[in-house]
């Protein structure tokens, strides 16, 4: 596997463990959560480690204690077998009276909080860790900081060097840690992503909850949710596309039970709405855009590959900006900060807003890189912050373009930033 890649979330980390008694890492399985944490881990215990698994639950069970003795941190991997660590954690945390005692991973959410009795509230921090972006895979150049658009610089500078075939290729692959790897040719790369799904498909999504769900189903859902990626696809919309080939009754709640699960183990990472004070009336739509928290797992679900999406624009499009919204919540996440999708009742759209705890945001369109589709958004962009009134709350600090494409990054006349994504860091 080589050596390892360093993530945004290693300094996240070890500022929560500064902070917090103990930190919760979560997000998909295969993201790097546990090589990550084994970075800084004093002693480490694998829950699910072959040949200690039913020793170490019947001990969480018995006398969890036993298993949280060991050097600081301690990081306690896949701790979601066993519900009953979390609140042994948060009694041994109180007791010590110390910071950074303990880190728990896990690629799931428990299926039931029943055996949970504190919440961990001013004991544990929370980060969700997520593929890599393309500058942690050391595919983007990082010349442009996110963060320091918000101070609204009068130029950027940025060379790209990413070709629509290159980044049809990122797409497919994926930021999962095991596929960027220089030793793997393409082919055995981009098979990755497509054994992620497979595993989702026939196992992870059961094994959630013990509930065993209809494959075939999953792999509708899954398609569905892939040809519905940035937009805000309602569940009768996606039960339609299952039901087009299912000639069992499908009810509308049966499919929100199969998101849930899918959001259990980090899968589907849904974007919520952003609200923003207008000078206008207008309505705001609220519901959530969908996405994978990968491009790769749209692309596996409907058996595409890069020659595809070169030749589907309109599919290439959509799945880009699920690329660009995996990475922009991966810097947001290092500037305290998170992303949101605008949409009102008159179509104005805007597809990412990078909002700051302070107050601080930044309007994003994200766009292939032809002409007419950079005009396109920065329309958008314009009439968007011409609605939003600043007498109630701050005006945007910076708009933007994301592309695909584009030899450079640079500041327009108008003030709107031109981004390719192989430019852009955190």
């Amino acid at each position: 596997m080589g050596t390892y890649k360093k993530r945004i979330i290693d300094r996240l980390l070890k500022r929560k463990l500064e902070g917090k008694g103990a930190v919760l890492l979560q997000g998909p399985k295969w993201c790097g959560k546990t090589t990550t944490a084994e970075q800084i881990a004093g002693s480490i215990l694998y829950m699910t480690e072959p040949g200690n698994l039913q020793r170490n639950l019947e001990l969480a069970n018995l006398d969890p204690s036993l298993l949280l003795q060991g050097d600081t941190p301690r990081l306690i991997d896949e701790w979601q077998i066993a519900p009953k660590l979390w609140d042994a954690v948060r009694f041994e945390v109180d007791h010590r009276q110390a910071r950074g005692q303990f880190i728990l991973t896990g690629s799931a959410v428990p299926p039931s909080t029943s055996e949970i009795i504190h919440t961990g509230t001013g004991r544990f921090a929370k980060l969700t860790m997520r593929p890599m972006s393309l500058y942690e895979s050391l595919e983007s150049s990082g010349e442009v900081s996110l963060g320091e658009l918000f101070s609204a610089p009068e130029k950027i500078r940025g060379n790209n060097n990413k070709r629509l075939q290159d980044i049809a290729y990122l797409i497919c692959r994926g930021g999962w840690p095991g596929a960027v790897d220089e030793q793997l040719s393409e082919a055995v790369a981009l098979d990755q992503a497509k054994d992620y799904y497979d595993m989702v498909v026939d196992a992870d999504i059961s094994r959630v909850d013990g509930v065993n769900r209809d494959p075939m189903r999953v792999k509708a859902l899954m398609r569905s949710y892939a040809r519905h990626q940035a937009t805000q696809a309602t569940l009768s919309v996606i039960r339609a596309d299952m039901t087009s080939n299912d000639t069992q009754s499908l009810d509308e709640d049966t499919i929100y039970k199969y998101i849930k699960a899918l959001t259990q183990i980090f899968v589907i990472e849904d974007m919520p709405a952003w609200n923003p004070n207008l000078r206008s009336k207008t309505a705001i739509r609220t519901s959530a855009t969908r996405y994978f928290v990968d491009p790769s797992i749209a692309v596996a679900a409907l058996g595409l590959g890069p020659a595809d999406l070169l030749n589907d624009p309109e599919t290439f499009g959509l799945l880009f900006e699920t690329l660009c919204i995996r990475d922009l919540r991966v810097y947001a996440d290092s500037l305290d900060g998170e992303v949101f999708h605008y949409r009102d009742g008159k179509g104005l759209e805007c597809d990412a807003v990078v909002h700051l705890r302070n107050g601080s945001y930044g309007l994003v369109e994200i766009k292939l890189g032809s002409d007419k589709g950079i005009e396109e958004g920065a329309s958008n962009l314009k009439k968007l912050s011409d609605k939003i009134d600043t007498t109630r709350m701050k005006a945007p600090a910076f708009l933007a373009i994301v592309t695909a494409i584009g030899n450079y990054a640079y500041r327009r006349a108008d003030g709107i930033y031109i981004i390719p994504a192989g430019c852009l860091k955190d």
